[in-house]
């Protein structure tokens, strides 16, 4: 072994590391290949058993998971005590042979235990056979020195047979001979990431997976498997840095030692797209000059790849940048301590997933700094918590983290990722969280500027279909958007043509810093003009402010928010109850609508719904439940999945939508006429999905698209009211129809 050759312990978290400088080695520092590099490993682990995994540095670096590392730690723990047990070793605890008992005694624990335990455990097999039969032959008073000599030999197998590695491959012993290493390649296998990154990676397929999926990513490969004995499946991503050549990945390594050298200012982080592009710039121009200084001809594309990879591990997040590439993934979650499990997702085809990746104390610790920074919040044990969002070029998503004391174990992190363009009402009746004429009653309340609630738990989607519903406000009504973490997304509207403001106030789980609380900003909004007023979600202080606000507003203009509860009731207990909010402010509120994610029977599938479309009485005085305030218009039928209509909306019954039509000139007292035209929105929201499903042109259910068809029904409705009179729905719907059929067209070209 190379006198360089060195190890230390080093502690990450609640985790203690075995790590060994192998850059001397001339040879793979492989356990289940090498007896040398075994024999180095149990020597060391003889000296610090409480290691949980073993990681070689050879440029990259070579990890053995706990799983593995404890195979060894056990045969090491026997190898220590061996030695130091006299009566194994003194020659006068030996009979009849002595000097050739000793030497089989020494082979076996000197030599084969340490490079192969495997063989170690055979052999003693062997010899315990063949002592027996030498003692069968023996007369009694030859026996006694044998004996002992039988009963070490046991005493030395008794201890392997009761070890994890052993018991792992009991079943493929038979036939095994000493110094084949087969089994140690079933037993061990490294995984080999750069020494760059502290995210480590199951880079190997399972071995027992069934595939079910596999699809490309901008910067990775994505497999998904169905594992014997599990119930979750697992999203095995390969990035891109795990398939560079040698010559690249020096290079990359040689960068990235230069690049750690900047730290960026605590201003740059003001600006996050800036900094990103300065230190692309920066790394592009540093990979050049390393290439040519080492004479390594690379082209653009290699030089692109690895300036993005450098800036993704510097000022970056890893590899949660590159899972927030994948717009099938709605959830990512780290749970603490970080270092000892993987990460989970939710994905969107197959729900609750584990991950082959799993992030290292560093990273953590990494990423809360730079979210600090981003966010200007504090996390510490004053504030354990910390909202924020993140924006990358491949995804953004909202970030909640917890640290001590709350969470006891150190920091967890949870990213709720957004869709790249805001969901609309017709992608909702395409994955059927809702029904056309859902889709339409939504349509018809918003323009009719009604005060909403979008309630459910946690992952219901009612953030989602708050957004799908801002759609549906025309582009030529200014919005005003209020929320702690940005999640409604504000920019693509914006480039839509909307006349539309975001104010971002204080978290309610923050206190101090220098941002309004949402209180401040509610009543803020109310000075900025006439204005549709849309609150992200309402957690604490604010609801007595929006509902100031819904009163003061009534009729003007939609205001709209999110809140967590699983049904009316439950926003009303929340509203009134948690939050203080007055009873008769309460009523104020004009629609409830809920959503929750429905199981399957067997547990292992849920997808989301909305359950109810709600109206709120004014009539009540105490209870709304027990004084019948709640009036269900569309209720959720699990048998069939999906939303039904009421008696109540198949009558008319409905104070809400009597009192949209009684501003409105030709529906006023006309039940009918209303109606008509919730049918007319829902049914041309299906004639969208339709086409697009003709036509497999799901880019028509976008919201460009959308918010296009719109506009184009107001005009055709108000140019058709202009020539007949009246709104008859069949010329509406025949002059929208034939330009969406000639929009689709042109959108195609």
């Amino acid at each position: 072994m190379p006198e360089e050759v060195g190890y230390e312990i080093v502690k990450r978290g609640s985790e203690e590391i075995l790590k060994i400088n192998a850059n001397a080695w001339e040879y793979s520092p492989s356990i289940e290949d090498s007896p040398v590099v075994m024999v180095y490993v149990i020597d060391q682990l003889a000296e610090v058993p409480y290691v949980s995994r073993i990681v070689f540095n050879q440029k990259k670096n070579y990890e053995y998971n706990y799983k593995q590392t404890q195979y060894l730690v056990e045969i090491a723990k026997i190898y220590k005590h061996l030695v130091r047990q006299k009566k194994v070793f003194s020659l006068e605890n030996y009979g009849g042979s002595v000097s050739q008992q000793h030497a089989m005694m020494q082979y076996v624990v000197y030599n084969l235990l340490r490079t192969d335990p495997i063989g170690a455990y055979v052999e003693l097999k062997r010899l315990i056979r063949l002592e027996k039969v030498k003692v069968e032959s023996l007369k009694t008073e030859e026996k006694e020195g044998e004996l002992e000599f039988l009963k070490l030999l046991e005493y030395v197998y008794d201890l392997l047979d009761k070890t994890t590695l052993v018991n792992s491959i009991r079943d493929y012993l038979p036939g095994y001979t000493l110094g084949d290493r087969a089994l140690y390649k079933y037993l061990f296998r490294a995984n080999i990431i750069p020494d760059f990154i502290f995210t480590r990676l199951m880079s190997r397929l399972p071995l027992d997976g069934d595939q079910i999926d596999a699809y490309q990513l901008p910067s990775a490969d994505v497999k998904v498997f169905r594992l014997k004995d599990d119930v979750k499946l697992l999203y095995h991503l390969t990035p891109p840095e795990l398939m560079l050549s040698e010559d690249l990945y020096e290079l990359l390594s040689l960068a990235r030692s230069v690049l750690a050298e900047h730290k960026p200012r605590e201003e740059e982080f003001l600006d996050p797209e800036k900094m990103r592009r300065t230190f692309g710039n920066i790394g592009t121009d540093l990979i050049l000059e390393l290439a040519e200084s080492k004479g390594y001809d690379v082209n653009y594309k290699d030089v692109e790849k690895l300036a993005e990879i450098l800036v993704r591990y510097t000022v970056g997040f890893g590899m949660i940048e590159i899972l927030l590439e994948d717009p099938k993934i709605q959830d990512i979650v780290v749970n603490s301590p970080v270092g000892q499990t993987p990460i989970f997702i939710v994905h969107q085809d197959y729900g609750d997933c584990v991950t082959n990746i799993q992030p290292g104390f560093d990273d953590a610790e990494s990423w809360a700094t730079k979210f600090r920074l981003l966010s200007g919040r504090p996390l510490d044990e004053a504030n354990p918590v910390l909202d924020t969002e993140l924006v990358l070029p491949g995804g953004r998503a909202r970030v909640a983290i917890m640290n001590k004391p709350l969470s006891p174990f150190g920091l967890a992190f949870a990213f709720r990722r957004h869709r790249d363009k805001p969901w609309t009402l017709p992608l909702f009746i395409q994955n059927k969280m809702m029904t056309p004429l859902a889709a339409g009653l939504i349509s018809f309340l918003v323009d009719g500027s009604r005060t909403m609630l979008f309630g459910g738990t946690r992952s219901s989607g009612k953030t989602s279909i708050l957004g799908a519903s801002l759609l549906e406000i025309m582009r030529r009504y200014r919005v005003v958007t209020i929320e702690d973490t940005m999640e409604i997304n504000v920019d693509v509207m914006r480039k839509m043509g909307y006349n539309i403001q975001s104010m971002k106030v204080r978290s309610a789980l923050t206190t101090g810093g220098n941002e309004l609380s949402a209180d401040e900003g509610i009543r803020t909004s109310l000075r900025l003009g006439d204005s549709s007023l849309i609150v992200g979600e309402i957690r604490s202080l604010e609801a007595p402010a929006l509902y100031e606000a819904m009163r003061v507003g009534a009729l003007a203009n939609v205001v709209a928010g999110t809140i967590h509860g699983d049904s009316p009731y439950g926003v009303y207990d929340r509203v009134v109850n948690d939050l203080k909010v007055p009873r008769t402010s309460f009523k104020a509120t004009d629609i409830i609508i809920i959503s929750n994610p429905v199981r399957s029977a067997d547990g292992l599938h849920s997808v989301r719904r909305i359950l109810s479309i709600t109206e709120v009485r004014k009539h009540w005085e105490n209870d709304p439940l027990v004084e019948k305030g709640f009036v269900e218009l569309m209720k959720y039928n699990p048998e069939l999945d999906r939303l039904e209509i009421t008696d109540d909306l198949k009558n008319g019954d409905s104070d809400v939508l009597k009192s949209i039509a009684s501003r409105v000139k030709g529906w006023a007292g006309n039940w009918d006429a209303v109606w008509e035209n919730i049918v007319l929105r829902g049914k041309i929201k299906k004639r969208m999905v339709d086409l697009a499903n003709e036509q497999a042109r799901f880019d028509l259910l976008e919201c460009d698209v959308v918010v296009r068809s719109n506009d184009i029904f107001h005009k055709i409705s108000e140019e058709v009211y202009d020539k007949l009179g009246n709104y008859d729905n069949n010329e509406i719907y025949k002059k929208w129809d034939e330009w969406f059929i000639e929009y689709a067209g042109k959108k195609r070209l």
